[in-house]
């Protein structure tokens, strides 16, 4: 089965609806080294429609321009990319194609087709939500951004049950932003306060 992995930009409080403010100001050599290194080896980008749209709209143009980001529009275009969409219509980039069916269904197929080692899920936060809630997510990739957006999209929504977390890597950027690789994980215990009180400050034991 494939490796699935989500990567987002985020502020502190968990907003995830980029706003150029206070996404650029923060984007140096080191975050954008770790985005190509989120995209290395990348055999399906996996996208949302809004997601597939904003890239749609941006990077063949700039293939096309030939500037300094002419090699990276050039790789997304050549990757193949499945759009969860319920529009029948051409997707209008290379490499494009629909996902058919249900989405937790046809990931799970997608994950286990031949040659296909690592999914890539770049923004996409409803898809990241559902393949979350269905256990599919392998990693979880955040650029921590020091930063409180205050308005916007946040990445979890309310609901049931909680999504324990192994943290399995992280990098600290000149900038202040954060870098945070997570994997499912368990929570540590069945512990209450009366379990732990031992530990509060000012106990006995302390």
């Amino acid at each position: 089965m494939a490796t699935i992995v989500s990567t987002l930009f985020i502020s502190l409080d968990g907003v995830v609806e980029i706003d150029p403010a206070w996404h650029f100001p923060y984007f140096d050599e080191h975050m954008g080294a770790a985005v190509m290194e989120d995209y290395r080896g990348v055999d399906v980008l996996l996208l949302g429609r809004v997601t597939y749209d904003s890239f749609a709209g941006a990077w063949p143009d700039r293939e096309a321009a030939g500037g300094e980001d002419a090699s990276y529009a050039a790789q997304l275009g050549d990757t193949r990319k499945v759009v969860v969409t319920r529009g029948t219509q051409d997707l209008g980039w290379r490499n494009a194609e629909p996902l058919r069916g249900d989405l937790v269904e046809a990931v799970t197929a997608l994950s286990a087709e031949p040659g296909v080692g690592k999914i890539l899920v770049p923004g996409s936060i409803s898809v990241v939500r559902q393949l979350l809630a269905a256990g599919l997510l392998d990693e979880l990739r955040l650029l921590v951004h020091p930063v409180a957006a205050r308005k916007g999209e946040r990445l979890f929504d309310e609901g049931e049950p909680i999504y324990p977390l192994r943290l399995l890597r992280s990098d600290i950027f000149p900038t202040g932003v954060v870098r945070l690789i997570y994997g499912p994980g368990e929570v540590p215990g069945t512990e209450t306060y009366e379990d732990v009180t031992e530990h509060i400050p000012g106990s006995d034991e302390s």
